[in-house]
């Protein structure tokens, strides 16, 4: 079964910068745009929009590049 994720779920992913980690603060189901680069999504596959915990950054990945974090 594929990972999913909750809006509050705690999250970490590999960046550049290395091992960075955050909050789900909301879920794409339907393609959307950021700074003009398009994001693709689906209900089957949604990418997981997550403000950093350290830089207040907001990234999106989908959930094959996410890890849950404590719980």
């Amino acid at each position: 079964m594929p990972k999913s994720f909750k809006i509050h779920d705690r999250v970490g992913w590999n960046s550049e910068a290395g091992r960075v980690s955050g909050t789900v603060i909301r879920i794409h189901t339907r393609d959307f745009k950021v700074n003009g680069y398009t994001h693709h999504a689906t209900p089957d596959e949604p990418q997981y929009e997550i403000k950093s915990s350290k830089t207040d950054h907001i990234a999106s990945h989908r959930a094959s590049a996410l890890a849950r974090i404590g719980d």
